[in-house]
């Protein structure tokens, strides 16, 4: 073979890697169906990842289920701004043996950020709004009288208003990192980062969180900052878990590339920005206190993101026919993907009996 030959041939074989590389990380996404033992698609199943208009606008859901007359659970995303769809798939596909999942990426979040979304739009009583229309649209589409709601972190807000406000199509709700009173939420996370700091003589840390001071914040990267020191402290993570390693778990599924990533991104920084006013001074613990279902909190004992102390006293202060508090000891702030082999647990064997499905 001539040198022009082993040249074109090394550039093809390089082009095409690189063309393949390209695809893997942004290739169409899919999800694929469920199967039977022959390899068929499973009778019943659903596995769509589809868009629908929601409060005005298109937003990203997908539905899994290995039976489509199992109970509705729709998933409920931190954040703000922060789809965590991918992290499910990729760590508690087994609730989709058992549950009808609904993965909804939330206004401004994952593939349901635009960038003409109206910032005047990013409202908690939007939120709120858009939540019933996909509990509508679920109910409908599906013949079901009731769902289940899950929220992680920012989406406790959503589930623990609409499961006050909507009882009659809730069957059970399920806080995981519950959310009570944001102030003073903020205001142990930022001690416990400056007490760690100090106590590990981390002189940047010290830096910076002094730099800032302790809340109320004046902008969002202040937030941020503490919420970087208190990550690098252990008080979002417990487990041999990090941001990079969920990233990369989230682009090994199906489901989500690199185009997410980068969705991710956007969205995230505007959801936080223009969500921020309202979440700061938020107190759920104040004014929801009584539901009419089952309530479930599943908590990190780790958690200083959103100190699960706080989330204790708010489960005392509850009223509920059935209230169960879960600690997770191993985890800090994500429990499903910390120890998901005990949350999908927790969810098949004590939620699910509590949400049988009900039909017209």
């Amino acid at each position: 073979m001539s040198n022009k030959k082993l040249m074109d041939f090394v550039f093809i074989n390089r082009a095409a890697t690189l063309a393949l590389l390209l695809l893997m990380i942004t290739g169409c996404v899919h999800t694929v169906p469920f199967k039977d033992t022959a390899g068929r698609t499973l009778p019943g199943s659903i596995a769509s990842m589809e868009t629908v208009l929601i409060g005005g606008i298109s937003q990203s859901i997908w539905l899994r289920g290995a039976s489509q007359s199992s109970p509705a659970l729709i998933i409920l995303h931190g954040g703000p701004g922060t789809s965590e769809s991918a992290l499910f798939r990729h760590y508690n596909s087994p609730l989709e043996q058992h549950f009808l999942v609904v993965y909804w990426e939330q206004r401004g979040a994952g593939r349901s950020f635009h960038s003409d979304i109206p910032p005047a739009s990013m409202t908690i009583a939007q939120f709120v709004h858009d939540l019933d229309e996909v509990v509508e649209w679920v109910r409908r589409r599906f013949n079901k009288d009731k769902v289940v709601l899950l929220g992680h972190s920012w989406g406790t807000v959503l589930g623990t208003i609409y499961a006050s406000r909507y009882p009659e199509k809730v069957s059970a709700y399920v806080g995981v990192a519950q959310i009570a009173d944001v102030p003073r939420t903020r205001q142990l996370s930022y001690e416990f980062a400056s007490s760690e700091a100090t106590k590990r003589n981390n002189a940047s840390a010290v830096s910076e969180l002094k730099a800032i001071g302790p809340p109320p914040y004046d902008s969002v990267d202040e937030k941020l900052t503490t919420g970087k020191w208190v990550e690098r402290f252990g008080g979002v993570f417990h487990a041999d878990l990090s941001t990079g390693k969920l990233i990369w778990a989230a682009l090994k599924t199906d489901e989500a590339n690199l185009i997410d990533l980068v969705k991710f991104g956007k969205g995230n920084r505007f959801s936080l920005v223009e969500l921020e006013d309202e979440i700061s001074r938020l107190n759920l613990s104040e004014h929801y206190q009584s539901f009419d279902m089952p309530i479930f909190f599943l908590l990190g004992r780790h958690d200083r993101h959103v100190p699960a102390i706080l989330a204790e006293q708010y489960f005392g202060m509850i009223k509920a026919p059935y209230k169960r508090l879960v600690w997770f000891e191993r985890s800090a702030h994500n429990p499903p993907f910390e120890e998901p082999a005990k949350f999908n647990q927790i969810l098949i064997e004590e939620v699910l009996p509590l949400s049988k499905p009900n039909k017209h």
